[in-house]
């Protein structure tokens, strides 16, 4: 070193200034500037490869799509795979820079080898999710633009997106739930819009002092008046139960999927307002209390 004697010790003021002198200091400085240039260099060109690197990989995520597009595949397998694409561009990417500071290929795979316990442990959860991701698209579930119900923890709606980590849903209010893949995966889930149609199954209850012939004639002209029932398919009220305290009358029919809800509402409200004018009593649980007086004397 420059401020060092031959000796080892701190080298005195004079001998700094005849090293001045006699050019050392020009030497050392001479040896350094083409290593800073040669850093300077290649900051400057992985900036560029970055650059350059960046805007190849969207023009391959778009003709990824293209392609996608003309084969008609999936929504949720395409996105699911583009995200895939997308890692494995920028891994290449970054492996193209680092070998411009002299890191080579082998010295990444050594240093991943190296570290593959604790990332292995540290992404199991992500591994399990990405595992998930693919029984997903493999099985099929569900689709994006499903509506969904996760009973592990009761969440439903509108299946967005089939990420490469996480599934992500719209709920009724317009929230956005990403749920993990691996859970999803592995729970039980209910499909409401997979098919084409549904069955409308409801039960209502009225007293035994009602009329139930009034009761399902109602019943039965409500169904008959619904746009979207699907005609080739018959309408069915019927008794299904003499309850405690209310004779459950039952009306099934089939509608298209996409009307469910709006026609179970319109059929449920149409059903107490004709049953309030016909005089059928709809029954909910009630106590009644009777009070017996003693005379003590």
């Amino acid at each position: 070193m420059l401020l060092l004697a031959t000796e080892g010790e701190l080298a005195s003021p004079e001998t700094i200034v005849e090293d001045v002198k006699t050019g050392m200091l020009q030497q050392q400085i001479e040896k350094v500037i083409p290593k800073l240039w040669s850093f300077a260099w290649c900051v400057v060109l992985a900036l560029v490869v970055f650059f350059i690197g960046t805007k190849v990989i969207k023009g391959i995520i778009k003709l990824f799509h293209k392609a996608m597009e003309r084969h008609s595949f999936d929504t949720g397998v395409e996105t699911f795979l583009e995200s895939v694409l997308r890692w494995i561009c920028y891994i290449i990417l970054l492996s193209i820079i680092l070998g411009l500071f002299g890191i080579t290929t082998t010295s990444i795979s050594a240093a991943v080898a190296g570290l593959g316990v604790t990332i292995g442990l540290a992404l199991q959860g992500a591994l399990s999710n990405f595992a998930g991701g693919v029984l997903i698209l493999l099985m099929h579930p569900f689709r994006v633009g499903d509506y969904i119900i996760e009973h592990s923890t009761n969440r439903e709606g509108t299946v967005e997106r089939i990420n490469i980590i996480y599934t992500t849903l719209k709920m009724i209010d317009g929230r956005l739930v990403q749920i993990p893949n691996g859970t999803i995966s592995a729970t039980s889930i209910t499909n409401c819009t997979s098919v084409t149609r549904r069955m409308f199954n409801e039960t209502v209850g009225i007293s035994y002092d009602s009329d139930i012939k009034k009761a399902k004639e109602i019943m039965l002209s409500i169904a008959e008046q619904q746009d979207h029932r699907i005609t080739d398919e018959p309408i069915k009220v019927f008794v299904s139960e003499l309850g405690d305290s209310a004779v459950q009358i039952g009306l099934r029919f089939w509608i298209e999927t996409e009307y469910y809800w709006d026609t179970k509402w319109d059929v449920l409200e149409e059903i107490k307002d004709k049953f309030d004018k016909a005089g059928i009593n709809i029954c909910f649980n009630q106590l009644d209390v009777h009070i017996k007086e003693k005379d003590f004397e």
